[in-house]
């Protein structure tokens, strides 16, 4: 767990080149790190276009914290 801390940077690369890093904690396997197919790389960032609605005071105080202000 330490080395893969302290090597991130090197193991994400190596990952993303398509080796999969097992990460153990004191010997034990805990995780693997992987690189995402294809489909998963390519976010539709549209995805929640017309689904968010941000009112116009959104970032107006709110009244639980006047006191505070």
């Amino acid at each position: 767990m330490h080395d893969a801390k302290s090597s991130l940077s090197k193991l994400v690369k190596r990952a993303a080149a398509g080796e999969d890093i097992l990460i153990a904690n004191h010997g034990k396997p805990v995780a693997m790190l992987t690189r995402l197919p294809p489909k998963l790389r390519k976010m539709p960032w549209d995805i929640f276009k017309g689904k968010i609605h941000m009112t116009d005071d959104f970032d107006e105080p709110l009244e639980e914290f006047k006191d505070y202000m």
